[in-house]
């Protein structure tokens, strides 16, 4: 199977299964220099690890990280950097009655037909579990960003049909982090939490949005034609499980605009050149413009439900499926630091190869 390394200069290679002894990443080309310990990892893992609170799967991970290789006396020394994350809480039984059937809008069929075989137990490679991996990653990521300024925050920003009405400019992260839902809305956030538990209690599952915004970004990241910055981040943000749709800047709305009310006006801001409005969303022409990056990514409803589900086995005989076992009724909360780790990612690869862009 190919497929599980990402980024040119900064690359990371993914590996493990949702029930397999452990999950982890080993990441190739993080400068030498940084110093760096299993402390500055652990708190995004922390934000995406299941059983944090009642609106997430109950499956108990402590998602403890350990630093193999690549770090002597605290510092990055050039070498790869291979991150192990312990599975804790395998309960493959919990997929037993579903050997020969496969679950509706789940990646069972494909990769059944793909490759003529399937890890039944969590879906193997198409489990979310294996994120936890491009979190660590993206936590190292988030410590060259460090370096320059750069901050990247998400947030819950929708839920069903529920949407937060805040301004983004007032959004901080005590704000995100204040309810299990991660929604910087307090109002909101209370809708949204009932909701989840309303579905949650059906046995079904509810889709939401993610926005984030990148702070403090140079200008000059990205790599036209094939490279160009919104593209990989396009590209990063929809291989997170679940994901259904990424926009930037004006997104789809901007089609009910005209170029001349849609164009952001240059404008002299005294030490920099920066645009009066932001449609663009930080980027033009595939390279950063200095303004923030600003984009969201769409989830669909989590496949796997506790309610009965027609379906087929692999002879194609119809069949009844109700599975068992620990689940995400909506995927949003635990998503937000996926979408930030995977922004790191982009934007840290981004980063190092603008060094190398021209000779002065």
């Amino acid at each position: 199977m190919s497929g599980s390394i990402f980024g040119t200069l900064f690359k990371v290679i993914n590996w493990g299964e949702s029930h397999g002894p452990a999950v982890g990443a080993v990441v190739d080309g993080c400068p030498a220099g940084l110093p760096l310990s299993e402390a500055d990892i652990q708190p995004l893992l922390d934000k995406r690890k299941p059983g944090q609170s009642h609106l997430v799967t109950q499956r108990k991970e402590s998602d403890t990280v350990q630093i193999l290789s690549g770090v002597v006396d605290g510092i990055t020394t050039g070498t790869p950097i291979s991150l192990y994350i312990p599975n804790q809480s395998q309960r493959s039984k919990d997929y037993h009655n579903m050997q020969q059937v496969f679950r509706p809008s789940h990646a069972d069929f494909t990769y059944f037909k793909k490759y003529g075989l399937r890890d039944v137990a969590g879906g193997g490679r198409s489990s979310a579990r294996i994120t936890a991996g491009w979190v660590a990653a993206g936590a190292i990521a988030m410590k060259i960003l460090d370096t320059e300024g750069i901050q990247i925050m998400a947030w819950v920003s929708q839920v069903g049909n529920i949407k937060t009405n805040l301004n983004a400019n007032d959004i901080t992260t005590e704000l995100i982090e204040h309810s299990a839902t991660r929604c910087p809305d307090k109002k909101q956030a209370k809708l949204m939490e009932q909701k989840i538990l309303e579905v949650r209690k059906q046995g079904d599952t509810i889709g939401g949005c993610i926005r984030c915004k990148v702070k403090h970004v140079p200008v000059g990241l990205g790599e036209p034609v094939y490279d160009k910055l919104e593209a990989d981040l396009a590209k990063a943000m929809l291989s997170i499980n679940a994901s259904k749709g990424f926009t930037i800047g004006s997104g789809f709305e901007g089609v009910e605009l005209q170029g001349s009310e849609h164009n952001d006006l240059f404008i002299n801001d005294g030490d920099s050149i920066k645009t009066k409005t932001n449609r663009s969303g930080g980027i033009q022409g595939g390279i950063s413009n200095g303004m923030d990056i600003d984009f969201s990514v769409a989830f669909k409803p989590v496949s796997t439900l506790l309610m009965p589900q027609s379906t087929v086995d692999t002879e194609g005989n119809e069949q009844i499926l109700q599975v068992k076992g620990r689940h995400d009724p909506c995927v949003v909360p635990r998503a937000v630091p996926i979408v930030e780790a995977m922004a790191a990612l982009v934007l840290c690869d981004h980063l190092l190869r603008s060094r190398c862009s021209k000779l002065r």
